[in-house]
């Protein structure tokens, strides 16, 4: 089916949230196939929400002695960019096939949109996410927790961010940690950086819900993508 557009012409974004825990085989599976529609004209673009089961991926930079613990939960390569990852129940994935080729060919300027995209959203929920330029992904300070050993405030990791693309064609995407099981980034360095810790959004005293982040990821997607 040919992708369709809105009143002002523009391609729709078709939004899909599954219910439950999907296969990593099988979500990599339909973002392969939904890429090369949207590519060929034959699909819109698409925010997937969904949430995995326990597993650890490993992005093209990953590094061996970043998987502490091999034998804790599935190992898959991921084929985006990036080091070691973990997925699971409690945090909202969303994949995102977006063409650049009519949004710009500007890989630094699309990762700068999914930043700024979860940081509107966590907005919503009165948390201020920070971007670092040596560290990827969304952070958190924590006047909270024990200072640093150089004496710097704590920060968290609380969303990751990990891209591929074909044909200028975007997939994979997001991470936001709402309420997973934190023992579980244990088995891994998240990212190769291992001076700083992960919080989510319950771990940080708010009771929101995957739901409460949905709608904020919506609305924040309209603003920073129209």
């Amino acid at each position: 089916m040919p992708s369709r557009r809105n009143r002002t012409g523009s391609r729709m974004v078709e939004w899909r949230t599954s219910e439950g825990l999907v296969p990593y085989e099988e979500a990599l599976a339909f973002m392969e196939a939904r890429v090369a529609a949207i590519a060929a004209g034959e699909a819109d673009e698409m925010v997937w929400l969904l949430e995995h089961p326990p597993l650890y991926t490993a992005g093209t930079s990953a590094r061996a002695e970043d998987l502490t613990d091999p034998g804790r939960f599935p190992v898959h390569a991921a084929g985006r960019g990036g080091q070691y990852t973990y997925h699971g129940p409690g945090q909202r994935v969303a994949y995102v096939m977006l063409d650049l080729n009519r949004r710009g060919r500007d890989v630094r300027a699309y990762v700068r949109k999914l930043e700024d995209w979860i940081i509107a959203a966590l907005a919503e929920f009165n948390v201020k996410g920070e971007v670092r330029p040596d560290r990827v992904g969304v952070w958190v300070v924590r006047p909270d927790r024990p200072a640093a050993a150089d004496g710097a405030p704590r920060e968290d990791k609380i969303a990751a961010i990990g891209v591929k693309l074909r044909r200028w064609i975007s997939f994979h995407g997001i991470a936001i940690n709402v309420e997973p099981d934190l023992s579980h980034f244990e088995g891994i360095v998240p990212c190769g950086i291992s001076e700083h810790g992960v919080t989510s959004l319950v771990d940080l005293g708010l009771p929101v819900t995957m739901a409460d982040l949905d709608l904020a990821l919506k609305a924040g997607f309209a603003r920073v993508f129209a």
